[in-house]
C-alpha cells in the first residue's frame, strides 16, 4: 500500500518549512523515525524522522522549495497493516492521534516550583494520496488510509516534475517565457542556473524579443561587478522573516526604555582569570558572559519584575518564578535567541556547560524549536564585536534584556587616583508597561555591583 506524509507543524503553529535536503531517495528502503530530511522553520534547521518502515516512492518537493504545512512531501510503499488504529483497537487508536512517532524533539524540562507537563509533540499528517484535503485541513494528526499503489513509473515521474532553481532564477525564466522543464541544469546536483537560462534562450526558437531580454539582463549583470549582478536579492524567509516580524512587533508593542551602566569589570576579570585556573574548573570553558549570566540570575531574584510578561489577551501580569535565559546568537542563518531552560537553579560549572553548548548547537544550525521557545528574560554579547553600548530591542514576550559591551582597558578612577582599568558598558531595555524606572535601574545596579565586586554576592544572596 502507498502511504503519503505531509508536512507536519513542526511547532508553535509555523505554517510553513523549506526542505533543505533529503537524506533518502526514490527506491531507498527507510525505517522507522530514520531521519529522510532536513528542513527549515522559521526558527530552527529540523531534522525530519519517517512515520513508516518502507520503500520511498516518490519525493514531491526538491531542495531549496518551502512548503505549505500540510502538503505532501514523501509517498512511501508499507508492506501488509500499518500497525495502526484499525490494527491496535480504538484505545491504541486514540494514542496514535495523540502522540504521533517522531523522535529527536527533547522534552522540555520544566522550572522548579511548576507542575511539570509532557513536552510538546508535532503532529505528522499521513494520509491517502489524492484526492487530498487542502493544508488547513491537514494540519492536525490524520489516520493513515490505505490506498492501491500507482503505476510503477509514476513515482519517477512524481519525483522529477519539478526541476531544482532557486526563486531569483525562476523569476528569470518567467520574464523571458522559459519552460524550465525545458532547461538542463548545469549546477551542483542538477541546479538550474542563471546562465543555463541565459543560455537556453539564446540556443533556443524564443522570438527575439526573450533573446534580447536576456541578452541586455546579462550585460546588466556582467557589469555588477564580481558576483556578476547589479544587485543581489535574498528571499525573505526563514529565521529573517521571523526575526524582522518579531522585532516590529516587539519594537511598536512594547513601550521601551534603556538604561545604561559603566563599570569596572577589573575584580571581575581578575576572578575569572583565578576561575580558570581552579581544578575546579578545568575543562570548563568560562568567559565573561558566563559572569554576567550569573550576576543577572542573582539579581533578578532581587527585581522580579524584569523576569515577567504582559499577558494583553487576560490583562495580566505574569511574573515568572524561574528563569529560561535566553542568549542572542548569530548564526549564518541569521539572529536567534536560544535559552538556557531554568538557569536560576544552575550551578556556575552547569551555566559554564549550558552556555557551551548552546553556542555551539546555534552555530551549526541545529537548535531545536523547543529551545528558541519559552524565554524569560535575555542577553545579548555586542561586546564580542567591539561594540561598547546600544539599545537591544525586546525579545517578544519578555520584559528586559541586557546587552553587554566590550571589556576595554581606559584611565579611570580607582582609590581617589587616575588609573588603568579593565571597564563594560551595560545597557538595559526593558518594557516601560511591566518595569518602572527604579526597578529597572536597581536590578542594573544590583548587575554593575556584582560585577564590579563579586564579593559583593555575599550580601545579596
Amino acid at each position: 500500500m502507498i502511504k503519503e506524509f505531509r508536512l507536519p507543524d513542526l511547532g508553535e503553529g509555523l505554517t510553513e518549512s523549506e526542505i533543505l535536503s533529503w537524506k533518502v531517495a526514490v527506491g531507498d528502503t527507510v525505517a522507522l523515525n530514520q531521519v529522510i530530511a532536513e528542513v527549515e522553520t522559521a526558527k530552527a534547521v529540523v531534522e525530519l524522522p519517517s512515520p513508516f518502515a518502507g520503500v520511498i516512492t516518490a519525493l514531491h518537493e526538491q531542495p531549496g522549495t518551502v512548503v505549505e504545512v500540510g502538503k505532501p512531501i514523501v509517498s512511501f510503499e508499507v508492506e501488509g497493516d500499518d500497525g495502526g488504529p484499525s490494527a491496535a483497537g480504538p484505545a491504541a487508536a486514540e494514542t496514535a492521534k495523540r502522540e504521533p512517532n517522531l523522535v529527536g524533539y527533547g522534552a522540555v524540562v520544566e522550572g522548579s516550583g511548576r507542575p511539570a507537563r509532557r513536552a510538546r509533540t508535532f503532529a505528522s499528517p499521513v494520509v491517502e494520496p489524492a484526492p487530498g484535503p487542502t493544508a488547513a485541513e491537514t494540519t492536525a494528526t490524520v489516520e493513515p488510509v490505505e490506498t492501491r499503489a500507482p503505476a510503477a513509473s509514476a513515482a519517477p515521474a512524481a519525483a522529477a516534475e519539478r526541476p531544482r532553481s532557486t526563486p531569483p532564477v525562476r523569476k528569470l525564466a518567467k520574464d523571458l517565457g522559459v519552460e524550465l522543464t525545458a532547461v538542463a541544469g548545469t549546477g551542483a546536483g542538477g541546479l538550474i542556473t542563471r546562465d543555463d537560462v541565459r543560455n537556453f534562450v539564446g540556443g533556443g526558437d524564443l522570438p527575439a524579443a526573450a533573446r534580447a531580454l536576456a541578452g541586455a539582463e546579462a550585460a546588466g549583470g556582467a557589469a555588477g561587478g564580481i558576483a556578476g549582478e547589479r544587485e543581489t536579492r535574498t528571499p525573505i524567509k526563514g529565521v529573517r522573516k521571523l526575526t524582522a516580524a518579531a522585532m516590529v512587533s516587539s519594537a511598536f508593542t512594547a513601550p521601551h526604555a534603556t538604561e545604561f551602566l559603566t563599570i569596572d569589570v577589573t575584580p571581575t576579570m581578575e576572578l575569572l582569570s583565578r576561575l580558570k585556573a581552579s581544578r575546579t574548573f578545568e575543562g570548563f570553558k568560562l568567559t565573561p558572559l558566563t559572569l554576567v549570566a550569573k550576576a543577572l540570575l542573582i539579581a533578578v531574584r532581587r527585581q522580579p519584575s524584569l523576569n515577567s510578561r504582559w499577558d494583553e489577551a487576560n490583562q495580566e501580569i505574569v511574573q515568572y518564578n524561574y528563569v529560561n535565559l535566553g542568549i542572542a546568537a548569530a548564526t549564518p542563518r541569521g539572529l536567534t535567541v536560544p535559552n538556557i531552560k531554568d538557569a536560576h537553579s544552575m550551578s556556575l560549572t552547569e551555566l559554564s556547560t549550558a552556555l557551551t553548548a548552546l553556542t555551539e548547537t546555534a552555530r551549526a544550525g541545529k537548535t531545536s524549536p523547543a529551545e528558541l521557545t519559552g524565554g524569560t528574560i535575555s542577553i545579548t554579547n555586542i561586546g564580542v564585536f567591539g561594540i561598547d553600548a546600544g539599545t537591544p530591542i525586546l525579545n517578544p514576550g519578555e520584559a528586559a534584556i541586557l546587552a553587554m559591551g566590550a571589556v576595554r582597558k581606559m584611565p579611570w578612577e580607582y582609590r581617589d587616583e587616575v588609573a588603568l582599568r579593565q571597564v563594560m558598558t551595560l545597557s538595559l531595555s526593558f518594557d516601560h508597561r511591566l518595569v518602572d524606572g527604579e526597578q529597572g535601574s536597581r536590578f542594573l545596579a544590583d548587575i554593575g555591583a556584582i560585577l564590579a565586586d563579586p564579593g559583593m554576592v555575599l550580601a545579596m544572596v
